[in-house]
């Protein structure tokens, strides 16, 4: 029997703000690798998840919700979208099945249209939402998308990431439609993006509990410093992070602090228990929140926020 030819490539999930497309990538990986939450639009760096196998490597690369621009950071979003989008080898649409599909689906399936060379698979994710009939009748209309727009897909899978259910098909298929080549990365690596990053999404994450209206989308973290502390016995290491987190007003800052500092203190707990589970150190987090007037629309702010 001739051994099988190791695959390895890359694979991009694409779809409506709040489609599933973080808690999918978080699941295949079997880590958290991407900050997932219940407002849209939470995801703004394409993080790469990595899933090994002993015959294959697939790497996920995460990208924002595809949505039609209201400001300069949604704009630099999308662009960001589609280029991602022209450099994979598949790229996987994701469909809540607890919706109906609608106008914003058309637009990405349009995008994903112009992308010739690339495989394309559609997911209908959140199956635990949705019951035998609608999910039977959303993997029609899932096709039907498809013929209409001009768009093959490879393969149509119903999925729940967080049950767990159909993960590890969805898994095969998508390494199926990979080329042949060898490993990217080294066993064990679960995300090529900087620790600093995956870090200030993990503290980005706490500080989106629990806000609304327009304060989601004004927060932007940027990790100032991340160091072993020094002098301490090497069976007792101490990360110090140091962390800033921005919003555009004023008004935004005192909700962010809360009363007495009582919110803060809170984002600070709960990203601590999150960058100790992912790093494996315990951490001492330093945070402190500033003002960056109207940065989504202002490209020199964009700039230093790492946009």
């Amino acid at each position: 029997m001739t051994e099988q030819a190791h695959r390895s490539g890359f694979a991009s999930f694409v779809g409506r703000p709040n489609a599933g497309k973080s808690t999918l990538t978080n699941a295949l990986v079997g880590a958290k690798v991407v900050i997932t939450s219940s407002k849209p639009q939470t995801t703004r760096t394409v993080v790469r998840g990595i899933v090994h196998r002993p015959d294959a490597q697939l790497v996920l690369v995460d990208t924002p919700g595809l949505h039609r621009p209201r400001t300069l950071l949604g704009e630099r979003l999308n662009d960001l979208v589609k280029t991602t989008l022209a450099e994979v080898d598949v790229v996987a649409a994701c469909f809540p099945a607890n919706e109906k599909i609608g106008p914003g689906d058309r637009f990405i399936v349009n995008e994903m249209a112009k992308v010739k060379r690339t495989k394309k698979v559609a997911i209908a994710t959140k199956t635990d939402l949705a019951t035998p009939e609608q999910i039977g009748q959303h993997l029609l209309d899932i096709t039907r998308l498809g013929q209409e727009v001009g768009v093959e897909w490879a393969e149509v899978v119903p999925v729940s990431a967080s049950r767990g259910d159909q993960i590890d098909l969805l898994a095969d298929l998508l390494i199926k439609l990979l080329p042949e080549g060898p490993q990217l990365y080294p066993d064990g690596d679960l995300s090529d993006a900087p620790e600093e990053i995956l870090v200030a999404e993990l503290i980005r994450e706490a500080a989106l509990e629990d806000v609304h209206d327009e304060l989601p989308h004004s927060i932007a973290v940027v990790v100032e410093e991340m160091n072993l502390r020094e002098d301490r016995p090497e069976d007792r290491p101490l990360l110090d992070v140091h962390a800033n987190i921005y919003v555009e007003r004023d008004s935004q800052k005192g909700i962010m602090i809360g009363r007495k500092g009582a919110r803060l203190r809170k984002v600070g707990t709960d990203a601590r228990r999150q960058i100790e589970a992912l790093l494996g150190t315990p951490v001492y987090l330093d945070l402190h929140v500033k003002i960056a007037k109207d940065w989504q629309r202002d490209p020199r702010q964009l700039r230093k926020l790492g946009f």
